[in-house]
């Protein structure tokens, strides 16, 4: 009986033993689906991207989806409250601004510019007049096209000789001849279309050459390089002191783009570089400037010494700043709002309710701009409505961060946010300062046409020259300037302009009437 028991027993322990090894072995495997679920999810997520990337809508416009079946959440009042405050603002600002301007009626067709040369043509009727009398007439216009004509600036200088002195001395004289680059046959207005057709409307120079040689000039292609290395090496002063202004602003927003580029050491390839861009949105004022890497030795670096605000996106490479004491180091909402908008797919609840509160940081933005407010007013009205929601983000991602898989497009979404928090926020410090880092990536857009059209540039010297003219040129389009007017102005000039007087050649400084 008591061997019987003890057979039992054994037996008992037997199983459990085999219990807990299968449900261990069944929580094992319950681990390995859920991790690889998320990986699948992962994967898919970025496939999606992928697609998206090649073939979809680069649009990141978020409307959010209502279920009439679901359930009212806690905090929709205090949203629904501060959309309609912020509604009340914005219909009142429409009206004071509709009375300011009344509502201009339509007139019509675009009256033509009136500053155009005009060119008049007389169309008699077929039938004979004889006899007719005109009773008035009926007028047609037009807008006509011309093609682009080279000519010939012939400059003559007569030579006069003075009389014998008593010593029996004379003297030539001749009026002096100033031109920016000796020796060159280009006038500064054909090198300012040159550089303008190639940095603005991304032209590369074989085609500016086919077009130099359809009007009739047969340009060695050398030639053209030549002129566009001697430009160049003419403008290289005013963008030191260009670079010098830009250092100097208070508020920097600061992005990076690629670059290709020949290297003479690596035949048959072209090698990565960076193009890193500076805007200084109190001056409007754009700074591009290349460097062989992404490392943030070099760029980064020339901050060691610099006071105020430095606004950027998420890359890595700028997560110190934040440690500098020198520095508010301030990250951009539409990058942070970019991750939700993706996370749509993966967890819409979750990643809605987040641009839904975005958006209302959008309008806040919205009514600040259209009612012309002061730093001072702006920032009064982002402490009193923005802080608000900013605060209610923050309390929202920490209590759903937990609730969702880390590697899930709605996680990495939070875990953006959360390791960005504090630089999130400071733009709430200042009304100066913007929201986002639009402006600067706004400004890089030429650099990414121009990519696709020339491919890359020629030689790591040539890549700086393309960073000088980009600079130039992004200044130009942010002060309204006509780039090939100004640089048609400062190429006539820049030799007879003093060191500490180049500063006023610069777009952002110069007096636009000399431009007329």
């Amino acid at each position: 009986m008591i061997k019987q028991q003890e057979n039992e027993t054994f037996a008992i322990k037997t199983l459990m033993a085999k219990n807990a090894i299968l449900e261990q072995t069944l929580a094992d495997k319950n681990s390995t689906i859920e991790k690889l679920t998320a990986d699948n999810e992962a994967i898919r997520f970025q496939i999606e991207q992928l697609k998206r990337m090649i073939f979809g809508s680069k649009r990141e416009r978020f409307a959010q989806i209502i279920d009439s079946k679901q359930l009212t959440l806690e905090f929709e009042p205090k949203i629904a409250e501060i959309e309609e405050a912020v509604k009340a603002e914005r219909e009142l600002i429409r009206v004071s601004y509709e009375r300011k301007k009344p509502k201009k009626e339509h007139h019509g067709r675009m009256a033509l510019p009136s500053h155009l040369p005009v060119v008049e043509t007389v169309i008699e009727p077929s039938e004979d007049t004889t006899g007719m009398v005109c009773i008035g007439k009926e007028i047609t216009e037009e807008l006509d096209y011309t093609p682009a004509k080279l000519h010939i600036n012939r400059i003559i200088r007569p030579k006069y000789m003075t009389k014998e002195d008593v010593a029996g001395n004379q003297k030539q004289v001749i009026a002096e001849l100033n031109r920016p680059i000796p020796k060159c046959i280009a006038s500064p207005a054909l090198l300012s279309m040159i550089f303008t057709d190639k940095f603005i409307y991304h032209l590369p120079l074989y085609r500016i050459l086919r077009r130099i040689i359809q009007m009739g000039v047969p340009l060695p292609s050398s030639t053209l390089e030549s002129w566009v290395r001697l430009g160049a090496q003419l403008l290289q002063p005013l963008y030191a002191v260009h670079r010098l202004h830009v250092f100097r602003e208070t508020y920097q927003m600061i992005d990076e783009s690629p670059i290709k580029v020949q290297d003479k050491d690596k035949k048959g390839a072209c090698h990565q570089g960076y193009m890193w861009v500076r805007y200084a949105p109190l001056s409007k004022s754009v700074l591009f400037e290349y460097y062989k890497s992404r490392s943030t030795k070099g760029p980064i670096d020339d901050l060691s010494s610099f006071t105020g605000y430095v606004q950027t996106d998420g890359y890595a490479g700028y997560t110190y700043l934040a440690s500098l004491q020198n520095i508010t180091h301030l990250s951009c909402w539409a990058h942070a709002r970019r991750y939700f908008e993706k996370a749509l797919q993966n967890d819409n609840v979750r990643a809605s309710h987040v641009m839904k509160l975005i958006q209302l940081l959008y309008a806040i933005e919205a009514l600040a701009k259209e009612s012309e407010m002061s730093h001072e007013e702006r920032h009064a009205l982002r402490i009193e409505k923005s802080l608000p929601i900013i605060n209610e983000i923050g309390q929202y991602i920490y209590q759903e961060k937990s609730n969702v898989t880390p590697l899930s497009p709605i996680g990495k979404a939070f875990e953006y946010c959360s390791n960005r928090w504090v630089s999130l926020q400071n733009y709430l410090t200042n009304g100066m300062l913007e929201i986002d880092s639009n402006l600067v990536e706004n400004s890089i857009r030429p650099l990414a046409l121009g990519r696709k059209n020339y491919l890359f540039a020629g030689s790591h010297d040539a890549a700086k020259d393309i960073a000088m003219f980009y600079s130039f040129f992004a200044t130009c389009t942010k002060s309204s300037i006509d780039p090939q007017k100004w640089l048609t102005y400062v190429i006539q000039n820049i030799n007879d302009t003093k060191n500490s007087q180049l500063k006023y050649l610069l777009p952002q400084f110069i007096n636009k009437n000399l431009l007329e």
